[in-house]
């Protein structure tokens, strides 16, 4: 167990990385909700209900597929030397000093 101090874990997932694959979940309850909104107005409005549960249930596997797959892919484990051992910068701090003002 004492191993896993020796890396260190970083998610580098950010909101641009999932957000083609949440229009593209939203484009498909649309068009869920069009067919069944289409198919209203038939006899057999059961037709309607089932058409969408069909439609998220065939597409959820999918979209969770696609979502755990893009974060395993950002996940870094970067092993961590004990001399040099210091807390971690976090990715867009800058290693700069700060400026002092002269008065």
């Amino acid at each position: 167990m004492s191993n896993i101090q020796k890396y260190r874990f970083v998610c580098t997932l950010t909101f641009g990385d999932i957000y083609g694959q949440i229009i593209v979940w939203l484009i498909t309850i649309t068009l869920s909700l069009a067919s069944a909104m289409a198919l209203m107005g038939a006899r057999r409005p059961i037709y309607a209900l089932a058409t969408v549960g069909l439609i998220i249930l065939l597409s959820l596997p999918f979209l969770l597929f696609a979502f755990v797959t893009t974060l395993l892919n950002h996940i870094e484990l970067s092993p961590v030397d004990a001399a040099t051992k210091t807390k971690p910068i976090p990715g867009n701090v800058s290693q700069q000093e700060p400026v002092q003002a002269t008065g």
